[in-house]
């Protein structure tokens, strides 16, 4: 066969099954029936015909089989990950997946991804790969480039201007449904990220806050330990209202619980290093980010010893330039199985550090595996698994919403118990330090709800699930500067991961032009949100 023919064909297999995801979300809102048929079908003629397109002007004579039989094979993967979870494969997504650890990755195999890469990438992959190409003169082959690319291009104008009506509407109201299109929206997807890795790469690093100025020499030493939380909903902490008792250890710790706070991003390489960041939500890039120092920075600069322990992938970049351990392995964590490494784990060795440490104020970050998903079985010793049975699969369509909440909801009390422990470290250090706890999770989990699971979809179409994250904080009864009354009647005020940032300033005494007291927690009062 020649070449147009080849494309073609993929082109028709990459919509026909590779796009199950894409056209369920599209007759959810035009519902197949006799007023919509005759649209569907042209969504259909639209979007082979640019995939025709695509894959005409992508593939080059000898490039023809790399070309097809990559895109057949990404896009297996893309299939299994739409259809399995409901997620859609942006720049945050393709982010994640070049950071994600061997761990992360093991927890997202099953069986029925092995099908799918089969079904759809290896089989059709053969095809491709054992297909009689006739060749021809360079001349020959872009004239057919050129002819194939023109004919799709003409076809889906025409389709567009005949059902211009429908597709008004379409493009105009419901612009989120082109992000299930595989594999055109992950292949745009990738160049947006290749472009911002090498622009990000060329800019130069930027310091900020250089009038910083540490905190009074006179005043006590302070020893703040930062909990950043892997995947916790706000609405799974009883601290906040679930019917569950979730957090019957941090109730005995009489913790603030903060109701009504969000995230920054909907993925942990957007929202760690956006909540350290001077950048707020509205203003946050990734570029900016990597090439600027954060909070972090500002305090190690000012004198305050900084340690970030690590059990989850890593800091995204936050923690480049202070001291870090990473506690996924059993050489720094003493508390891991063949399967896990457990977060407490990171507190063995916490008190050599702070007595190793006799001056200056300590901030010590623990980045959590808490929930993460799909496995949430995993996620907790078998001591803790209070709510049965549980969904022990990382296949969460194969299991029902009450075995992967009763899971989801055993891991949040791993995590009471985790952060009770941390509270106990703390106490035991009154005696030289004003002691504090500061626990936030970086962002939430889709539980099936709308027939979405984990998280990472973009925040302006994300559910509530994916953004409304759990804070608590505690502190010692010798912590100066800390208003109990006033933060327990600000509890349930809306904040956001801004506010990390000049709270971290704040509770150091750190005084800069950069520090903004009104996003610094300590500081609020005032009109508390009704209902």
């Amino acid at each position: 066969m020649n070449k147009s023919t080849l494309i073609v064909l993929v082109s028709i297999f990459l919509m026909a099954f590779d796009n199950r995801a894409f056209f369920s979300n599209i007759t959810e809102v035009y519902p197949l029936n006799l007023d919509n048929a005759a649209f569907l079908i042209s969504v259909a003629v639209v979007f082979g015909a640019a995939l025709i397109m695509i894959l005409a002007l992508a593939c080059y004579r000898y490039t023809t089989k790399p070309v097809l039989i990559t895109i057949l094979m990404l896009s297996s993967f893309a299939a299994y990950f739409m259809d399995s979870y409901n997620t859609v494969i942006d720049t945050d997504m393709l982010r994640n997946v070049v950071q994600t650890n061997v761990s992360e990755a093991s927890d997202l195999m099953s069986g029925t991804l092995a099908m799918y890469v089969i079904l759809l990438g290896i089989l059709p992959s053969l095809f491709v790969y054992r297909a009689q190409l006739t060749t021809g003169s360079v001349r020959r082959d872009i004239l057919s480039t050129v002819k194939l690319a023109s004919i799709s291009l003409g076809v889906g104008v025409l389709t567009i201007v005949i059902f211009s009506n429908f597709y008004a509407s379409f493009i105009r109201e419901h612009k989120i449904l082109r992000y299930y299109a595989n594999p055109s929206f992950y292949l745009v997807s990738i160049f947006k990220f290749a472009g911002s890795a090498i622009e990000s790469s060329s800019l130069p690093f930027t310091m900020i806050a250089q009038d910083a100025k540490a905190a009074p020499p006179e005043r006590p030493r302070e020893l703040i330990i930062m909990v950043v939380g892997e995947t916790a909903r706000a609405d799974r902490f009883s601290l906040n209202g679930y019917e569950r008792e979730t957090n019957p250890e941090l109730a005995k710790d009489d913790v603030i619980s903060f109701s009504d706070f969000w995230s920054c991003g909907t993925s942990t390489a957007v929202s760690v290093p956006c909540m350290f960041s001077v950048y707020g939500q509205s203003d946050y890039d990734q570029k900016k980010a990597e090439s600027t120092e954060n909070v972090l920075d500002i305090l190690a600069r000012t004198g305050v010893n900084v340690l970030w322990l690590d059990n989850n992938s890593d800091s995204k970049g936050v923690a480049d330039r202070i001291t870090y351990l990473d506690f996924k392995t059993p050489e720094n964590n003493p508390e891991c199985n063949d399967e896990e490494c457990r977060d407490t784990g990171m507190l063995t060795d916490l008190q050599e550090y702070i007595d190793a440490h006799p001056k200056g104020d300590i901030l010590i970050v623990l980045h959590q595996m808490g929930n993460h998903g799909p496995a949430y079985y995993k996620r907790y010793p078998k001591a803790f698994e209070k709510y049965t049975p549980v969904c022990q699969t990382n296949q969460l369509e194969d299991c029902s919403k009450e075995t992967i909440n009763n899971a989801y909801d055993n891991a949040i009390l791993y995590t009471d118990f985790f952060l009770s422990k941390v509270i106990d470290v703390l106490r035991r250090n009154t005696a030289e330090f004003e002691t504090g706890l500061f626990y936030l999770s970086d962002h939430g989990e889709s539980l099936g709800e709308f027939d979405m699971y984990l998280h990472g979809l973009p925040l302006f179409i994300a559910p509530e699930a994916q953004r409304h994250v759990p804070v608590v904080m505690w502190f010692s009864d010798n912590f100066s500067g800390v208003n109990d009354k006033a933060l327990r009647a600000g509890k349930d005020r809306t904040m956001n991961q801004d506010w990390v940032f000049h709270t971290l300033l704040g509770l150091f005494d750190v005084r800069t032009d950069v520090y903004k007291p009104n996003l610094d927690i300590l500081n609020i009062s005032g009109p508390v949100k009704q209902g």
